[in-house]
C-alpha cells in the first residue's frame, strides 16, 4: 500500500529547478483536451507568440519541444547538422562539451574553441578558430554555461559566424527570462532554452526557435534529419500548419504551464525582470565575499541567474550542502565537472531570484561556516547584502 504522494517544499537555489509559479501549478489542473481540439489549437497559438515576445523574435518556427533542454539543444543539432559538416563549438564548461558530443554524434567535424572553467571565451579566439575551419556549417556557443555561471557575450560571434557563411546556435537554457537573448536583433539563427530556470514553469518542455535562414537549412537537407521524434518539418505541420496534422501526444499540462508562466512574464514587463536578476545577484555576492566566499566566475561576464562560489579550505561541500536542506529546507548545487566538490552553484532564477531568499540563504550558509569552522562575524553576510539593496 503506498501513502498519499506529499513531497518536502523546499526553497529551490539550486541550477535548476526554480520554484515554479503559483498561477503556472495552477494553469496545470486546467482540463485535459485533444491534441486537436480547436481550443487546444488556440492555446498551442497563444504559446508560441507569447515565446516569440520572450526570445525577441519574429521567427515563423518557434516553439516547445516536448523534452528537457536537452532534447532542445539535440533538435536544433540534429536538424542543421549532416554528416561531414563542419561546427566550431565554444566548450567553457560541462554544456558545451554536451553540445561538442551530441554535435559529433550527428557526424559532424567538430573544432572545439576552449577556455578554462570559470573564464569567458574571447571574441579573438572564436574569430581565430573559425577562420582555419573550411566551410563552416555552425557556430555554437553556450550564452549562460550553468557549470560555471559564466555569461558569455554573443553579438560579435554571430557577426564571425555570418562573415564565414555559418548559422549560429545560442544555448539559452539558463539565460531566458533571466537576460535578454534578443534573437532577431543579434541574428542569432537557433536558440534553445527549457522551463524549469527563469521561466518558472517545471521541466519538460524545451523553447527552440530558428531562423528563416536556419529554416532553409533544413528544408535543403541532401540527407534525412536522424530523429523522428526531433524532426522540425514534422513538428512545424503540427504546430504551425494550416491543417495541423498529428506528429506526437504533447503534454497539454506542460503547455497550460508555459502560457500561463509567459504571461506572468511579461506582466512584470523584460526589462524589470532582467534588472530584478540582476539586483538580486549582486546582492548575493556582495553578501557571499563580505564571509570571504570567492566568486568562481570570471568579473565582467557573471551571469545573474547563476552564482558560483569557491568554497573554502576545510569545508566540506556535501556536509554543507545537505545541512542547507535538512535545516533550513534550501537547496543548492554542487560543482559539475572539475568544480566537483569546489565550488558550490547559487541559482537566482525566475520566482526564486528574490531578496528573501538571497537573505535566508546567505543567513544560512553563514551560520553554517562558522559551526564547521570558518572565521566570520555572525550577521557579515545579510549586512553586506542589505547594503548592496540600499546603494
Amino acid at each position: 500500500m503506498y501513502d498519499e504522494l506529499i513531497a518536502s517544499s523546499r526553497v529551490l537555489l539550486g541550477p535548476g529547478p526554480s520554484e515554479a509559479n503559483a498561477r503556472v501549478l495552477k494553469a496545470m489542473t486546467t482540463p485535459m483536451l485533444g491534441y486537436l481540439d480547436a481550443e487546444f489549437v488556440k492555446i498551442m497559438d497563444d504559446t508560441v507568440a507569447l515565446l516569440r515576445r520572450v526570445f525577441g523574435t519574429e521567427n515563423s518556427l518557434t516553439l516547445p519541444v516536448s523534452g528537457t533542454g536537452t532534447a532542445g539543444m539535440e533538435a536544433a543539432l540534429a536538424n542543421l547538422i549532416e554528416p561531414d559538416d563542419s561546427v566550431v563549438v565554444g566548450v567553457c564548461g560541462y554544456f558545451g562539451a554536451r553540445i561538442a558530443d551530441i554535435a559529433a554524434r550527428c557526424g559532424a567535424n567538430v573544432t572545439t574553441v576552449e577556455a578554462e572553467w570559470g573564464k569567458h571565451i574571447p571574441t579573438e579566439k572564436i574569430a581565430k578558430a573559425v577562420a582555419k575551419v573550411s566551410n563552416p556549417k555552425l557556430v555554437a556557443l553556450v550564452h549562460g554555461e550553468t557549470s560555471t555561471g559564466i555569461l558569455q557575450p554573443l553579438t560579435e560571434a554571430v557577426e564571425i559566424a555570418h562573415e564565414n557563411g555559418a548559422l549560429f546556435l545560442a544555448d539559452c537554457v539558463t539565460s531566458l527570462g533571466g537576460q535578454p537573448v534578443d534573437l532577431d536583433i543579434r541574428g542569432i539563427d537557433v536558440a534553445y532554452s527549457c522551463t524549469q530556470k527563469c521561466l518558472a514553469c517545471p521541466p519538460g518542455l524545451s523553447p527552440i526557435s530558428f531562423s528563416e535562414r536556419a529554416v532553409e537549412v533544413i528544408r535543403n537537407r541532401k540527407t534525412p534529419i536522424q530523429s523522428f521524434y526531433l524532426d522540425m518539418t514534422l513538428l512545424e505541420n503540427y504546430w504551425h500548419a494550416k491543417k495541423r496534422g498529428y506528429h506526437h501526444t504533447v503534454s497539454m499540462s506542460l503547455i497550460y504551464a508555459l502560457r500561463e508562466g509567459l504571461r506572468v512574464i511579461l506582466e512584470e514587463g523584460l526589462a524589470a525582470r532582467y534588472e530584478r536578476h540582476e539586483r538580486n545577484a549582486l546582492a548575493l555576492l556582495a553578501g557571499a565575499e563580505a564571509i570571504g566566499l570567492q566568486p568562481a566566475a570570471e568579473e565582467g561576464y557573471r551571469a545573474p541567474m547563476l552564482t558560483t562560489l569557491r568554497i573554502p579550505d576545510g569545508i566540506d561541500d556535501a556536509t554543507i550542502r545537505g545541512r542547507l536542506i535538512t535545516d533550513y529546507g534550501i537547496e543548492i548545487g554542487g560543482g559539475l565537472g572539475i568544480f566537483a566538490g569546489k565550488a558550490w552553484r547559487v541559482g537566482l532564477m525566475g520566482d526564486s531570484s528574490n531578496e528573501r531568499n538571497v537573505m535566508l540563504f546567505l543567513n544560512a550558509l553563514e551560520k553554517l561556516l562558522i559551526e564547521f569552522g570558518h572565521s566570520v562575524k555572525l550577521g557579515t553576510a545579510v549586512q553586506a547584502a542589505a547594503q548592496a539593496y540600499s546603494d
